[in-house]
């Protein structure tokens, strides 16, 4: 009995939790389909009195969105490739290689996911205005090139790995580059996917660099471009509501077809430390 109280108590935190995560995206979605002064009315009215369609149509001709869904997509693709390969290449050579400063190289790693990024801002400007690839879509890319976070999360699956793996394709003749892009990436499968889907919410929710880095509208990300209907004086909120609608959609999306790789990959990302 006092275990089914338990319970009971623990689903109820979770409901409420659950309420608390998904009660500002329904009230985005009933204010894109309010009017201007329904939006800034007190007290405030909880469902439009007809829902504003045009609300949608309105922004999506004051935006180049089709632009920002282009430029989104090859960002995260973009990030998505580079953070995977490089992240796994670091990964497994800090949890498989034994070579000198192998710890310190990974302590190197900690210490960076311990700084806030914004740190990091002043430098990535230099480097891509040096590159010249500021206000483009390599420009996007730049920071994802290396993750800390990958790193560490894919040193935890490689380390759960059992070392006969490695024993064997060495008797066999296998390189360190056979043994990693044969034998130990397909094993990472999961927590390869779960890195992805978090490199691709990451580089979808950045807005700091994108605002910095782009400086033409046909060149910026969904998230940047949505900050240009944020007025000075006064917002049309309807508007800045449904073209959020719009941005955040494809990855509800996604995240909806992958949502049991994602468990999977955080599941079996847990290894011994």
């Amino acid at each position: 009995m006092q275990k089914r109280k338990w319970h009971l108590l623990i689903h109820i935190a979770l409901i409420i939790g659950s309420l608390v995560m998904v009660v500002p995206f329904v009230w985005m979605i009933l204010t894109s389909g309010k009017t201007l002064s329904e939006s800034v009315q007190i007290p405030p009215t909880i469902f439009p009195e007809n829902f504003q369609f045009s609300n949608f149509e309105a922004v999506w001709n004051l935006l180049p969105f089709d632009k920002f869904y282009i430029n989104t997509l090859l960002m995260i693709i973009g990030r998505v490739f580079f953070s995977l390969l490089f992240s796994a290449m670091a990964a497994y050579a800090s949890a498989r290689l034994r070579f000198p400063g192998r710890n310190l190289f990974f302590s190197l790693v900690l210490i960076q996911m311990m700084i806030p990024g914004q740190i990091f801002i002043t430098p990535q400007y230099m480097l891509a205005q040096q590159l010249g690839i500021l206000d483009s879509v390599p420009g996007l890319i730049l920071p994802g090139f290396v993750s800390a976070f990958g790193t560490f999360l894919l040193r935890q699956f490689f380390m759960s790995l059992p070392d006969d793996l490695e024993e064997a394709a060495i008797l066999d003749g296998a390189t360190v580059w056979q043994i990693f892009f044969k034998i130990m990436l397909p094993l990472a499968r999961s927590g390869l996917i779960a890195l992805g889907i978090f490199t691709a919410l990451f580089a979808f929710k950045d807005l700091m660099w994108p605002l910095i880095a782009t400086t033409s509208v046909d060149n910026m990300t969904l998230s940047a471009g949505l900050a240009n209907l944020q007025g000075q004086y006064m917002t049309n909120y309807p508007q800045l509501m449904a073209g959020s609608l719009l941005a955040v959609w494809p990855m509800i999306v996604i995240f909806i077809v992958f949502q049991k790789r994602f468990i999977e990959g955080i599941a079996t990302t847990g290894g011994k430390l």
